[in-house]
């Protein structure tokens, strides 16, 4: 078959159109992979999933959003060093992994035994909230919601109660954070430290006797068939966020986005509401599968209060940056004097 002169002469400019068709069509449907380490078939991974169909089904299709659960993409730390690559495109992060981006996060969760109740959470939360958010966009980072999955709290293969009984332990800490380690060897506990994954191995091997998690995770994870015991004491909270590339986000069209957004502050607001009712149907489940709780009085709270406020020198400036530290304590104070009767 004879080529016209006509199709030859137009085959470069039907070329470059097609490529710029092409370029604009991939730029406006990105592949997004998020990974997590909440376990498959929790709430909290049924949540992102279904803000995932819900992306889909808003973005007529053209956003593609692929969930990687239970840490598969490896720990916390792992998956932020993805995403700075630009190999994962977003995450749902626990203060953990939000603080190798951003450590001021670090004041929602690592101030231990500093706040009473989940309402001085909330309200110390919305007050930080911005500023973190700020600095998560200045490194290149979106936040589309935040959460909490209520108390942290001890469970561990022997009964304890007092801080003495669990320094015979040996504590899991999170790798990566060798402050957290020699804050807790200061206290005198015997801290181990390793990533997420290796919590269940740790403790069917031996490696660590006892851990800090919050009861939702626990029972997911079946820690308690390996760590029976539980401390009812809220230790501190766990906070998280979904964090998002901010090149990635700013490929998607900005009417597509306030969809987007409002689907992800949907999950949000899903898995803030049933953490908090889990912690506690999941230690009452546990309870009834063997887990022994071991209810704190006043006095004991006493202990342990001291415990964590004796810390609160190291912690500020080293763990938790130090303005965040004080903006935190200032809003703690505001709070409970407006509670005073």
């Amino acid at each position: 078959m004879s080529t016209s002169p006509t199709s030859v002469l137009f085959r470069p400019v039907l070329a470059a159109l097609l490529g710029a068709v092409l370029a604009v069509s991939a730029a406006a449907a990105p592949k997004l992979k998020l990974g997590t380490l909440a376990p498959v078939g929790t709430s909290y991974h049924k949540a992102v999933m279904g803000m995932a169909e819900a992306w889909r089904r808003e973005s007529g299709g053209t956003v593609d959003l692929n969930i990687y659960a239970g840490g598969k993409l490896g720990g916390e730390a792992e998956m932020v060093g993805l995403m700075k690559v630009n190999s994962l495109q977003a995450a749902l992060l626990t203060g953990v992994g939000l603080a190798e981006i951003e450590p001021g996060v670090t004041g929602l969760q690592n101030i231990p035994m500093g706040f009473h109740s989940l309402a001085e959470v909330d309200f110390v939360a919305h007050r930080l909230r911005p500023m973190l958010e700020e600095r998560l966009a200045q490194k290149g980072f979106l936040v589309l919601f935040w959460v909490d999955s209520g108390w942290v709290r001890f469970f561990a293969n022997k009964p304890m109660l007092h801080p003495d009984d669990l320094r015979r332990l040996k504590l899991f800490s999170w790798s990566g954070n060798p402050d957290q380690v020699e804050l807790y060897k200061s206290a005198g506990f015997d801290a181990v430290p390793l990533e997420t994954a290796d919590i269940v191995p740790g403790l069917q091997t031996g490696l660590i006797d006892a851990v800090p998690l919050p009861p939702f995770y626990a029972m997911a994870a079946q820690v308690d068939t390996r760590a029976p015991n539980m401390i009812d004491l809220n230790w501190a909270p766990l906070v998280g966020a979904l964090v998002v590339r901010k090149d990635t986000w700013e490929k998607v069209p900005e009417a597509t986005r306030a969809k987007l957004r409002q689907a992800a502050a949907t999950a949000g607001q899903e898995i803030t509401a049933t953490g908090r009712r889990e912690m506690d149907e999941s230690v009452t489940a546990m309870e009834k599968r063997g887990l022994k709780v071991s209810r704190v009085t006043p006095e004991i709270e006493a202990e342990w209060r001291t415990i964590a406020e004796t810390a609160y020198p190291r912690i500020r400036g080293k763990i938790v940056p130090a303005d965040i530290f004080d903006e935190t304590m200032r809003l703690l104070a505001e709070f409970r004097a407006q509670a005073k009767p």
